[in-house]
């Protein structure tokens, strides 16, 4: 998946993945997978994606300040 703002670019395909969370299995309406991303710039973002009766019923990238990724990945 790929988002694009004013100024940067985020592309699951070509960042590094630092940390995914999944919660239960793959075509469970209410599993989910969070991936915490770091570009080649170093810029984090969180890229999220669930079954219909999840939290994520979409995929979605979210930027993440180097703070924030950092409390983000201590959670979880």
């Amino acid at each position: 998946m790929v988002k694009k703002t004013k100024t940067k670019t985020y592309d699951t395909a070509t960042a590094a993945v630092v940390k995914k969370v999944t919660f239960s299995y793959y075509g469970d309406p209410a599993g989910y997978e969070k991936t915490m991303f770091l570009t080649a710039e170093g810029d984090y973002f969180l890229y999220t994606n669930g079954g219909e009766t999840s939290p994520y019923p979409k995929e979605s990238i979210t930027a993440f300040s180097k703070a924030k990724a950092q409390e983000w990945l201590a959670n979880n």
